[in-house]
């Protein structure tokens, strides 16, 4: 008999459906509001659509999300860049991988509570009202090293050796063997690496905003309505913060697959 396979989009939209519904039934039971109240701490999903599009809360959206996405762009540049530095470093002097690979697992397990205490202290937030936090970018690039360290250095030692040796009989040199060879190997690896960091970078950004130095981004929002209790403010930007991270991990999903057709088998 035929396995039917339900398509990824597929099984993603009914994972989500069945999200929303038990979101809505545990709203509407178990955190349904108390007689005397008006507060629930996981507010239904209409009211969250109320506070957002019928409140007209969402206008002001992207005034919350610019200098937390600002900061998080710029982190993610500099923590992948630093990254893939370092795995090009191990390609050229391969008796320092151990090291370079501690040093990425000592950034992946640092408190990073702790890290941007430090942070904030040394480095500090915002310059002025609208710019992104010091400490939100740096924390985003930190929080990009080691997925992108390991899988570049992973995806460089992928290398057919065969293939290697076929450009070595040929007379070419280490850097002809990297362009020709390695790169296109490791590029998988490397692009994999590069799409987790994304939603990474994005909450390394959010926690450095929650630590203060900033008046305006995610963080302080966050804040700001958690101390009024609004739970359908925050469960609202909770949301569109999660659908932000889904969206630019599906953009850079979509390059990976044009940029390496050969990996899913297909075409451009």
């Amino acid at each position: 008999m035929r396995r039917v396979r339900i398509p990824t989009w597929a099984a993603g939209f009914i994972g989500a459906i069945a999200l929303v519904l038990a979101w809505w039934i545990f709203s509407l039971t178990a955190f349904q509001v108390q007689a005397g109240t008006t507060f629930t701490p996981v507010p239904s999903p209409w009211a969250v659509f109320q506070w957002l599009f019928v409140d007209g809360n969402i206008a002001g959206a992207w005034g919350v999300f610019q200098p937390t996405v600002t900061a998080a762009g710029i982190g993610y540049l500099w923590g992948n860049g630093i990254a893939l530095l370092l795995a090009a470093f191990v390609l050229v002097f391969p008796k320092t991988e151990t090291v370079v690979t501690q040093i990425a697992v000592v950034s992946y397990c640092l408190p990073i509570v702790a890290v941007g205490g430090i942070s904030v202290v040394v480095l500090g937030g915002a310059k002025s009202p609208g710019d992104p936090s010091a400490t939100a970018i740096f924390l985003a690039a930190l929080v990009c090293v080691f997925t992108t360290v390991v899988g570049a250095i992973l995806g460089l030692k992928s290398a057919d050796a065969s293939s290697l040796d076929v450009v070595t009989v040929f007379g070419g040199s280490s850097w002809t063997q990297l362009r020709k060879v390695r790169l296109i190997a490791a590029l998988p690896a490397i692009l994999n690496a590069l799409q987790i960091a994304v939603p990474t970078a994005f909450l390394g950004a959010v926690l450095g905003e929650y630590l203060g130095a900033i008046t305006a981004g995610i963080g302080p929002t966050l804040i700001r309505l958690q101390g009024q209790l609004d739970a359908a403010g925050v469960w609202s930007v909770f949301l569109l913060c999660a659908v932000f991270a889904l969206v630019a991990y599906g953009l850079v999903g979509l390059v990976v697959r044009f940029v390496t057709p050969w990996v899913s088998g297909s075409a451009s």
